[in-house]
């Protein structure tokens, strides 16, 4: 008789018994374990070093083999690098002997079931309510949108965000490599690559699924996170009459964003010229929402940054700052203080936003106006 899946988890869960209360508790957003005797928590995006320890190295190893077990994966010497995730959506990256020489090496990144809404975002100070009225608008008129940040930055929790955006009666397809992303909408079509057994069987990639999904009818696609040559498929895909995609990917500032997509867009097996390349990825990529962690650990959105197109002499992506974060110092406390204000340059898009009789931030027109008295001035 096969063993009841609630109970299975709770004993793998017993495998993790001393992190247990980490996992349990809503403030942490990741744990680290470094070898059995260090393990640290990020909490409010500061790092702690907590007295939790494993009772020694094959107690965690032990954990580790329980997990990839429940993945229908494995974990040796001959496999040392395990991808996985805990029963309640927790992603697991773990890196053992002998790839790992102090011992197993591994970083747990917690699922909130809590899908972070606009309004949350803006109660953090995340952004402003002028910002959010301005992705709100160009996520309704349909612009191609990259969510961009470093690692922990809340790339994920924004991309949900925007997503709300979406207006209901739209059937929306997200492609993920590991289940994050939580659309609260009526039609959504969830895919998920799958890595395959050790001989390769199985397997599914987020290529296969991107091409799958062009077939089913998407009015919008949304990719978790933007990784390698899938990066074609979906420029490809914003120039070709899907408007309003989303995707996440790595990288600090807007200018980098684009570089990144360049960049694994070319580890596509299609063969492009690179200038044939950067002009369809400026036609495709409308808007750059940038995400950083700062130094006192807050999550905030840096810039909104427009692509007005790639200029060929000066080999260029033509990028404008709709909004910027501005930085004024450090309080007692050792919080940063800034400001996310309007630039005074307008979208593009304004007469598209004007036909959906969609208005946009009194701000963004005031600063236009200083602007334009400073140049005459």
């Amino acid at each position: 008789m096969p063993i009841p899946k609630e109970v299975y988890e709770e004993t793998l869960l017993g495998f993790f018994a001393p992190i247990r209360p980490f996992l349990d508790d809503p403030k942490v957003s990741e744990v680290m374990i470094n070898g059995p005797n260090q393990i640290f928590v990020e909490r409010r995006g500061k790092l702690e070093l907590t007295d939790a320890k494993f009772s020694n190295v094959e107690s965690l190893m032990s954990a580790l083999r329980n997990l990839a077990q429940f993945v229908g994966s494995m974990i040796d010497e001959e496999h040392p690098i395990l991808e996985g995730r805990l029963p309640d959506g927790s992603r697991v990256e773990a890196v053992c002997p002998p790839a790992a020489q102090d011992g197993p090496m591994v970083s747990i990144r917690r699922f909130f079931r809590e899908t972070l809404t606009v309004n949350r975002l803006v109660e953090f100070g995340s952004m402003t309510p002028a910002a959010a009225q301005l992705l709100e608008a160009l996520v309704i008129v349909k612009q191609n949108a990259i969510v961009a940040g470093g690692t922990g930055s809340g790339k994920t929790s924004m991309l949900n965000a925007l997503s709300s955006f979406i207006p209901d009666g739209e059937r929306i397809v997200i492609i993920e490599d590991t289940r994050e992303v939580q659309l609260q909408k009526e039609h959504v079509v969830q895919l998920e690559a799958r890595h395959g057994d050790q001989k390769g069987r199985g397997k599914v990639t987020i290529r296969d699924l991107f091409r799958a999904t062009l077939r089913m009818r998407p009015d919008r696609i949304v990719v978790g996170e933007i990784r390698g040559g899938e990066a074609l498929e979906l420029v490809q895909a914003m120039t070709s009459g899907h408007g309003g995609c989303m995707g996440t990917a790595h990288a600090t500032y807007p200018t980098d964003t684009m570089t990144r997509l360049e960049t694994m867009a070319m580890m596509s097996d299609v063969e492009m010229p690179l200038s044939a390349l950067r002009l369809q990825l400026a036609s495709a990529i409308n808007l750059i929402v940038q995400c950083a962690r700062l130094q006192d650990g807050s999550r905030k959105l840096t810039h909104i940054t427009e692509c007005r197109g790639y200029d060929p002499h000066t080999q260029t992506y033509n990028l404008v700052n709709l909004f910027e974060r501005r930085y004024h110092g450090r309080l007692e406390d050792g919080t940063l203080e800034t400001t996310f204000e309007a630039t005074g340059e307008l979208p593009m898009c304004m007469e598209l936003v004007h036909s959906y009789n969609i208005p946009l931030p009194e701000e963004m027109y005031e600063a236009a106006r200083r602007r334009a008295m400073e140049h005459e001035a």
